[in-house]
Formats: structure tokens, sequence, C-alpha cells
């Protein structure tokens, strides 16, 4: 169901949007879980900057125009994860990524797809998701590309060629991290750790208060490493907690996940 075209204007309040959000019929999960995937989401034609803030904060994602939340039943393997980049404090393998990069050149500009993005984004999704079938083209027209908020993208270059596109949705005092593909070839630079990095600096130097990581989900290569950026916060429960008291007694969950999002 497509509530495009729906969001209010002020006076309405984010809390006023809920009301317009539907839940999607029950699907495969995503992340190779069995269990069945449920989705509560709402599409709009755009978002003032404040409440896409509000809904970053109750643990909302973004996926092209639309906002949703998961709500599976007996799973809860989804868990939101954001950090305050002014207390982050890089630990020693953050700190030889540092190093290890230091031949990377980033670029920042206006999210658009080019032929040289979209052969980088295949040979990353043919490389990282064999199976799926999913083109950088289904990506960007069904994934990236938005009219809710302002979304950008971080190039990292070494010598003029493109190794790595973090999409990201650029707020006044919070950064949506959205997405990241890389060159296969250039793993060793642990290029998903790189990106982290570069989105800390960027919200220092731009005095952004909060950083949004997406999901965090135990045992899961592709999304586990996020809870190595300390101190961060889980969003468990309808509230967020500091790292040390959301990890405490933390149930395992298969160490086997599928395709991101």
């Amino acid at each position: 169901m497509s509530l495009k075209g729906a969001a209010c204007h002020l006076p309405c309040t984010p809390r006023d949007l809920l009301r317009l959000f539907v839940t999607a019929p029950p699907g495969e999960c995503p992340y190779g879980f069995p269990h069945q995937a449920l989705y509560r989401y709402g599409c709009f034609a755009s978002l003032p900057d404040e409440f896409m803030n509000f809904f970053l904060a109750a643990g909302f994602r973004r996926n092209g125009s639309c906002l949703y939340t998961m709500e599976c039943p007996g799973c809860t393997a989804c868990t939101p994860i954001r950090l305050h980049p002014a207390a982050f404090k890089p630990n020693r393998s953050q700190q030889r990524v540092r190093r290890r990069n230091r031949d990377i050149t980033v670029e920042i500009a206006p999210l658009e797809i080019d032929p040289e993005k979209t052969a980088l984004c295949n040979a990353f999704l043919a490389a990282r998701y064999p199976a799926h079938g999913s083109s950088a083209t289904d990506y960007y027209h069904g994934f990236f590309l938005n009219s809710l908020c302002n979304t950008v993208e971080f190039r990292y270059l070494v010598r003029d060629r493109l190794i790595g596109v973090g999409i990201i949705d650029l707020g006044t005092v919070w950064l949506n991290a959205v997405y990241f593909y890389f060159d296969p070839r250039e793993k060793r630079r642990s290029p998903g750790m790189f990106n982290i990095l570069t989105m800390i600096d960027f919200c220092r130097s731009h005095w952004i208060e909060t950083l949004y990581l997406g999901y965090w989900i135990e045992n899961c290569r592709s999304m586990d490493y996020k809870a190595n950026f300390r101190p961060h916060q889980l969003y468990r429960n309808n509230r967020w907690s500091d790292y040390r008291a959301a990890h405490a007694g933390v149930s395992l969950h298969p160490p086997t996940c599928g395709h991101p999002i």
C-alpha cells in the first residue's frame, strides 16, 4: 500500500504520522533467519528534517521514500544502533584501519547513478550475495533514491579509481547510514569500518550529534562489526540503552545472515 503524498504539514507532528503506517504481508527474512519478516511502513512524498529525526530516534529505517520498522513475530534480531560521534573512542583495530587507508581520497557529492558506480555496485552484490540476483539499478531506484530527505554519497577513491560508495542521509543534527558498497578486491582495507570512521569524522567536523548505523545483528558478519564502535546505543523495548547494558544477557542467533536492508 502506498501512502506517498500523505505527508502532513505543520503543525502535524511525527506521532500523527504513525496512523498512516501499515503492516505489509509477511515474507521471507532478508537475513536468512527461520522467521517470517513483518514490516510496518509508511511512504511519503517528503518529510521535514525534524520529522526524520523523530523516526530515526524511534528506531525506524529508510528504504526509498518509505520509512519502516521490523515487527517480526518470534524474532528481535534486527536491532537499531546509533552512536554519538563526539564520544567515540577508536580501538586499536580501528586505528590500524585509519592508517591502512591513508591513501584514500573522500569526495562528498549529491547522490547520483552513473556507469562507474553501477559496475562497482554490481560487482559488490555479485560477490557478497550471489544467490539473490539483485542489481545496482534495482538498489538505486528501489532503495537509495528518495524524496524524503537530503541524501548524499561519500565516494572513496585511490588515485582516481573508485573503490567504494557510502549512501548517507544528511540532517541538521543527525546522519543516517543507508548503505555501503565497495570493490571486493579491496576487502583487506576493511572498507566498511573505514566508511564508519569517515562518517564519524564528518559528524564531528559539522557538529552533528547522532550517527545512525542501521541494524546491528549479532553473529551476522556484515552487521555485527558495528558493535565495535563504542560507546554506542541499541534500541530495544522502545528505548535506547547504553551498550554495556544493552549487550548484557543478549541471546545468540544462528551465525548466518543474508541480504542487508
